[in-house]
């Protein structure tokens, strides 16, 4: 049996760069004031799709929700073995908390019907919530498993998973369709230079639009043909708007997201007080006697 199985990803922002200039005012990232990454755990959600297409047969669908420039998130997925790709974008979006995102998303996995298992990283760096997968299973109705590191079995009926817990592992079993969130339990496969042969053309039909312009071209026939061709070669990603997938505007973006940052507040560390400790056993006999003397050892 062959399965289809959806893995949403996020292009975020490096968070080991962010300052408090990274920040708008109200409350929001200036993504463009950071180099954009591809979220860490997302790509273990990813592998995981991957092992499981290498094990049972699958095709592996890939989403997110971002700006046009996101894109770059699901041409990499697909240099490491997605099959199809699906831009979700819309500046009706922008703003939008955990709330408002799982339900674009799951208006998302709606409109593209049949599925079997929906994975997505435990959580994005640029939140650390680790809302979103469990909001979106909610919203899809459907079985949960948190926390994923492996997939143990998977049958026509039901997925066996093993997952992380405090101190130890439990091995639970659900249902399918069924959602799970992944940790960073295994190893991202690298891009294959095939795929990526292949792949670095793939595009959106605004990014066709965009380079059509940037050529000045103005034949809407050439247009039509040049996205029809990369349809039949499997390299046109996807591009949705809210209103592609019947999304109420009212529920998404800031409108939908009862979320609000009140106060971003840098924390500046400073060292306390040093002191050097000659590398010597005079220095360390001096060392020991003085914490003896504090009561610090002793």
């Amino acid at each position: 049996m062959s399965y289809t199985i959806l893995v949403f990803v996020k292009q975020v922002p490096d968070t080991q760069n962010i300052t408090g200039e990274a920040m708008k005012p109200d409350g929001t990232v200036n993504r463009s004031a950071l180099p954009a990454i591809f979220n860490p755990e997302d790509l273990n959600a990813l592998e995981l799709a991957l092992e499981l297409k290498d094990r049972y047969g699958a095709k592996v669908v890939v989403g997110t929700m971002g700006p046009p420039t996101a894109v770059e998130v699901l041409r990499n997925a697909m240099f490491c073995g997605a099959d199809e790709c699906v831009l979700l974008t819309d500046r009706t979006f922008a703003g939008a908390d955990t709330l408002a995102t799982s339900y674009a998303l799951s208006c998302c996995v709606k409109k593209i019907g049949s599925y079997d298992l929906v994975l997505c990283g435990r959580q994005a760096i640029d939140g650390d919530t680790a809302q979103v997968g469990p909001q979106l299973a909610e919203k899809l109705g459907i079985p949960q498993i948190g926390y994923v590191e492996d997939v143990v079995d998977v049958s026509s009926k039901k997925i066996v998973a093993k997952r992380t817990i405090e101190g130890g592992y439990e091995i639970l079993e659900c249902p399918l369709p069924a959602l799970l969130t992944v940790v960073d339990a295994n190893e991202p496969r690298p891009m294959a230079a095939r795929r990526i042969m292949k792949y670095k053309r793939a595009r959106t039909r605004s990014e066709l639009v965009r380079e059509h312009a940037d050529a000045n071209y103005t034949d809407a026939e050439v247009l039509v043909a040049e996205e029809e061709s990369l349809q039949r070669k499997g390299l046109l990603i996807q591009e949705w708007s809210a209103d592609d997938v019947d999304a109420d505007h009212d529920r998404i973006g800031l409108a939908g997201s009862p979320t609000k940052v009140k106060q971003i507040q840098n924390v500046v560390l400073t060292a306390g007080e040093a002191k050097q400790i000659e590398p010597s056993d005079t220095g360390v006999n001096a060392l020991i006697h003085e914490l003896i003397a504090d009561h610090t050892l002793g």
